[in-house]
């Protein structure tokens, strides 16, 4: 990239949102961790620290060389990389009086400086914190409070550093600071110096220059799943290099109603070299038996491994490369602050695939958040059926049938997920909503039918609105259309006598059930 930020992460919860702001700003950006800081290249215009869940009075306070940033470029530090600065550089950070969380208001702005150029002062902030600076070090100055907090926000004096230094206690990333996305566009494009030219059409002409140069003309085999991101990842691998990328689209036998064959005939109007595969028994038998969320996973992966295995041997042309549709959110639920984070579930697009076909690995989408994956699809010229559908696990059906997995199992769900579907298109509700689908439940519960007492099992229906996953809340979908689904599934799924809405959101529930 020929300008980024860098936003160094000590855990918070809100870094993701740091990235996708600036991402807004037309920015490229990278979230590392606060420990494993990389050279500082030309090419890094900015430095953001994010806030944490420690405190800087704790004997374990996540810690960084602040030598290596301040000064080194443009710094703006949020809330516990605000405390941070003020504590290693001479200040004193104190435990608060009171928690301040939530809503406040910038009551005097005492230097506006570049960072609140154009910042009411009486513009609403997002707090979150435990501790306040009750000391400013000396190389620093005021710039804004709130009504209960003194320092708000403080920056650098003129001079005291090689580069610009401001620091702010509270979170401008979230939506709640009214005013949050013109401060950091001041950071980003005035402080910093960004252009703000990092669009569809730029990452779509840098990306091709890449893989040309790191490919060479060496040949391509990926997987293909029928989502946004592997297909998007494939379009720009042909745009590359043209028919030395072989894909592979494998039924598994968890795939939607129809799916298989309409996704297949979708990649070859695209003019995609790809073969379908029909794995379905083979796996059938393989997860046969397993209950356990993970295990079916591991199970999923694994036989998807052995399957590309076996087929890819077949191919007659020599493959050097493995191409994948990872995307950011992937690479940042891989790694924390202390290194791998804890398992939540097992990524799909992770394996043992290129150890086992020695095989290099490209991945053209690394960089890019869901809703930027959509941007570019669009901008390739990718079928709005495919660009248009909602995410859909690796996995598959396999983790929304909770429990064991049956043939009938999944053909009962395929039906049920067929008609929420048809009816969220029908009612205009499905380009409404970021990701929607059904899970079976492994119980049976009590129903009537005419006359007779059923024990049938009861089907969720899960709709969600996300920007990247990340986070989401569910969709407030119109009662009467609940009531038009659950009675068309009641009336034509024979083995499901009870529909359910899921009104969990993320966090702290997950999107899938398993």
């Amino acid at each position: 990239m020929t300008e980024k930020i860098l936003i160094l992460d000590f855990g918070s919860q809100y870094t993701q949102l740091i990235a996708r702001r600036v991402r807004e700003l037309n920015t490229y950006c990278e979230i590392v961790p606060y420990n494993k800081l990389p050279t500082l290249d030309a090419s890094v215009k900015g430095i953001i620290l994010s806030g944490s869940p420690f405190s800087v009075r704790q004997e374990d306070a996540l810690r960084l060389d602040l030598n290596t940033v301040v000064g080194q470029r443009p710094v703006l530090a949020i809330c516990y990389g605000a405390q941070l600065i003020a504590d290693q550089l001479g200040g004193q950070v104190d435990r608060s009086e009171k928690r301040e969380y939530g809503k406040a208001a910038l009551t005097k702005i005492h230097s506006n400086g570049a960072l609140l150029k154009g910042v009411p002062t009486d513009s609403q902030v997002w707090m979150s914190h435990a501790d306040t600076i009750v000391e400013l070090p000396e190389q620093f100055e005021l710039m804004a409070s709130t009504a209960s907090v003194e320092v708000a926000a403080f920056k650098a004096k003129e001079g005291a550093f090689a580069a610009p230094v401001y620091c702010i206690q509270f979170h401008p990333e979230v939506t709640h600071s009214l005013d949050g996305l013109s401060i950091l566009r001041n950071f980003v494009h005035e402080i910093a110096g960004c252009k703000g030219d990092w669009t569809p059409t730029h990452f779509i002409e840098e990306k091709i220059v890449e893989l040309r140069k790191t490919i060479g003309n060496e040949r391509v085999l990926m997987g293909l799943s029928g989502g946004v991101d592997s297909t998007v990842a494939a379009e720009l691998l042909h745009k590359a290099i043209g028919d030395r990328l072989v894909c592979f689209f494998v039924d598994n036998g968890l795939l939607r109603k129809n799916e298989y064959q309409e996704v297949l005939d979708s990649y070859k109007v695209m003019g995609l070299n790809v073969f379908g595969i029909d794995a379905k028994q083979r796996f059938y038998d393989e997860l046969a038996g397993a209950t356990d969320p993970e295990k079916k996973r591991k199970i999923i992966g694994r036989v998807f491994i052995e399957v590309f295995q076996d087929e890819a041997h077949k191919l007659k042309e020599d493959i050097a490369w493995l191409g994948q549709g990872t995307i950011y959110p992937d690479v940042i639920e891989s790694v924390s602050v202390h290194g791998p984070s804890v398992t939540i579930k097992s990524h799909h697009n992770v394996g043992g695939l290129p150890d086992l076909l020695k095989l290099k690995i490209v991945e053209p989408l690394r960089s890019l958040f869901k809703d930027e994956v959509r941007r570019v699809g669009k901008e390739l010229g990718i079928p709005t059926d495919i660009l248009g559908r909602h995410p859909f696990p690796g996995p598959g059906l396999g983790v929304r049938i909770l429990g064991d997995i049956t043939p009938e199992k999944v053909a009962l769900l395929q039906e049920a997920d067929a008609i929420f579907t048809k009816n969220l298109k029908k009612f205009g509700l499905y380009d409404e909503v970021w990701q929607a689908g059904t899970m079976l439940l492994p119980i049976q519960s009590v129903g009537v039918m005419g006359d007779e007492r059923t024990y049938e099992q009861p089907v969720v229906l899960r709709a969600v609105n996300s920007t990247d996953g990340m986070t989401a809340e569910w969709s407030r979908l119109p009662h009467e259309f609940l009531a038009v689904v659950s009675n068309e599934i009641v009336n034509n799924v024979k083995g499901i006598n009870r529909v359910v809405y899921d009104i969990s959101t993320k966090p702290p529930a997950t999107i899938e059930w398993e």
